[in-house]
């Protein structure tokens, strides 16, 4: 009776999760019923991956629009072929924000409002070493790509562990610097 679909008020598609055995197990448990039919009063399918996938699509598209504003030589699409993100962060050739996405107040709980024409430097806290500080300098003056692992702290003071890829960004010389970061644990 529990399971008998006229009696069902709502239903939640999850059956192509179950592997097969599960799927036939619970299919012999549901009945039919063609007698008072109830209409369906709620349908709810979610698909996160996508729209994770559409946000990151749009991020790309952001970041290929300033280049093309910017007259920058480097190539986008190789970079974000080849790297994972969560966040990004859009500096210029003096490092004041620019630009942030989404993933970036979700990782850090700053807004973009907040973030915009501050330096990245404000996420850092008395965890972030000195030598992280110094190695980040030190390869953003050498004007060359890097990685490099940092502790950065939310908009809550809680820490966190932090792998950022820097890219500067030319056209004829550097004008601009993106920074492809991801928490990991």
């Amino acid at each position: 009776m529990m399971r008998n679909l006229s009696n069902m008020m709502c239903l939640d598609i999850y059956l192509e999760s179950l592997d097969a055995k599960e799927a036939i197990k619970i299919k012999k448990q549901i009945e039919p019923s063609i007698k008072n039919i109830k209409p369906l009063l709620s349908w709810d399918i979610a698909n996160t991956r996508h729209s994770e996938v559409s946000k990151k699509e749009m991020d790309i598209q952001k970041i290929q629009a300033f280049a093309k504003k910017y007259n920058w030589k480097n190539d986008i699409d190789a970079i974000f072929l080849k790297h994972h993100f969560e966040a990004i962060v859009l500096t210029d050739s003096l490092e004041k924000i620019m630009w942030v996405n989404e993933g970036f107040t979700k990782m850090t709980g700053y807004s973009k409002k907040f973030a915009t024409n501050k330096h990245p430097s404000f996420l850092q806290g008395k965890m972030t070493s000195k030598e992280q500080k110094k190695e980040l300098k030190s390869n953003i003056k050498k004007g060359t790509s890097f990685e490099l692992a940092i502790i950065n702290y939310k908009k809550d003071k809680t820490p966190y562990n932090c792998l950022v890829k820097i890219f500067p960004l030319y056209s004829n010389k550097i004008t601009h610097f993106m920074a492809l970061e991801t928490q990991v644990k």
